[in-house]
């Protein structure tokens, strides 16, 4: 039988049933992957409303899919409601990635939504590696993302996050943010985080806030026990340009790297350089970047 976990939304009884008449997109996207012959493949695409993906596609050969989350109305608005679960089946490897930044739009008031749910099985990985998130001014967001993985799983992923439009010289001066991560292995939590940021509140200037930046973004990688080694390998890792602050640690299974400044592209450089550094180590792979990163 298959595990609960791995199964479709509708056999674990996770169907989300909408208010009637409540404002914004409902979309949902269910995916699993499963080892076959001749490597991974995308076994269940399950889609409803603005919310789907991309052909899987193998550039680095067909032991690891690439696939693209792509969301048609090109931004979340106050209301929208997205929800994506995925599956990894035992030993299946996928790099999942987004073609462009998302947009949070501003509100009215109502709250817009993203739930990830991730379930990775023994042996497999999973690289979950989004282009930057954009907080327009008043915005109101709330994000979760909940990875569950094997006792012999692992998961790298990172989030970024550009509060206001800095190119058009606008900030996240109002709205809402909150945010929730949790990575559990076997029963047992390995790394958490969770954020309810009022953008009038002080958060951006406060030295435990954004300090006067407009950029933030978490790198973690977990079920793997990095090296010294590895450790100051990635450290010797360094943004472009001097005037940011960033960070490299790691605790028991989990490695956790951090940025602020004022660049997203600047940070998803440095992200990129600690990926192409980590992953010929855990995987045995050199990195392969995704195609739609050079569109």
């Amino acid at each position: 039988m298959m595990p609960e976990a791995l199964a479709p939304l509708e056999q674990r009884g996770m169907s989300q049933a909408d208010a009637p008449g409540a404002p914004g997109w409902r979309a949902k996207l269910d995916l699993a992957f499963e080892v076959r012959a001749p490597g991974t493949v995308l076994i269940r695409n399950r889609h409803e409303g603005p919310l789907l993906v991309q052909k899987p596609l193998y550039p680095e050969g067909r032991g690891t899919c690439h696939v693209a989350l792509l969301h048609p109305p090109g931004g979340v608005a106050g209301g929208d409601r997205l929800r994506i679960d995925v599956a990894l089946h035992e030993r299946s490897r996928v790099l999942m990635t987004t073609p462009g930044a998302t947009k949070w739009y501003r509100s009215a008031g109502p709250v817009a939504q993203q739930n990830i749910r991730i379930v990775v099985a023994e042996g497999a990985m999973l690289e979950w590696l989004p282009r930057e998130s954009i907080l327009f001014n008043g915005s109101n967001t709330s994000t979760s993302l909940d990875v569950t993985l094997a006792p012999n799983a692992g998961y790298v992923g990172w989030e970024i996050t550009g509060f206001g439009r800095r190119a058009s010289g606008e900030r996240w001066a109002s709205g809402r943010l909150k945010m929730r991560s949790g990575i559990q292995r076997a029963g047992r939590l390995l790394w958490s985080e969770t954020a309810d940021v009022d953008a009038s509140g002080g958060f951006a200037t406060s030295s435990v806030g954004l300090a006067g930046f407009t950029v933030s973004g978490t790198l973690v990688v977990a079920g793997y026990d990095i090296g010294t080694e590895l450790l100051g390998a990635c450290r010797a890792v360094r943004p472009a340009a001097a005037g940011t602050r960033r960070g490299i640690t790691r605790v028991p299974s989990v490695l956790i790297a951090r940025y602020l400044g004022d660049s997203t592209e600047q940070v998803f450089e440095w992200f990129t350089g600690l990926w192409t550094v980590l992953r010929p180590v855990l995987t045995e792979r050199a990195a392969c970047a995704p195609r739609v990163w050079a569109c």
